[in-house]
């Protein structure tokens, strides 16, 4: 799951696509992680604003931190999977030739949303947070459905 900062969108997605493994009972077979195309949170906590939403639907952030996008999660991953445009440009770019990653926008897996890009809600107030979390639980049910269909779990 990548984002910009790895503060707001991508640790929601992280935490929400890892409870939806944990709910079905695949952590032996899906590993989750979170990144950011940019170095400036690097090591922080989530937003303790992306916390608090999260929470209050269920899900617990606190123990990520902020890491950055390196070439080697494009071998280690099976899958990147980036929140709007802006960074599947930049991951596109740090996408070394040998990297085996299958690279697609999040919402890609939402069904019919009209929505492509889960939009940034670092500048916004606690709606735009609230709208991160449900087309991040949207998108994860239907990557999840997408995983069973197509690797078989």
């Amino acid at each position: 799951m990548v984002c910009m900062g790895n503060i707001c969108r991508s640790p929601m997605a992280h935490g929400v696509f890892a409870e939806r493994i944990r709910e079905a009972g695949l952590e032996h077979a899906v590993e989750v992680d979170s990144a950011g195309t940019h170095s400036y949170h690097v090591g922080e906590p989530p937003d303790r604003r992306a916390q608090a939403t999260a929470r209050a639907r269920g899900y617990e952030l606190s123990g990520q931190r902020a890491r950055r996008l390196v070439e080697d999660d494009f071998r280690d991953f099976d899958y990147v999977l980036v929140m709007d445009d802006e960074n599947l440009r930049n991951a596109r770019a740090l996408q070394p030739t040998d990297g085996t990653a299958r690279l697609h926008r999040f919402l890609e897996f939402a069904g019919s949303r009209p929505e492509r890009e889960v939009p940034d809600p670092y500048y916004g107030g606690s709606q735009g947070f609230a709208t991160v979390m449900d087309l991040v639980e949207e998108a994860a049910t239907g990557f999840l459905s997408h995983l069973r269909q197509r690797h078989g779990l």
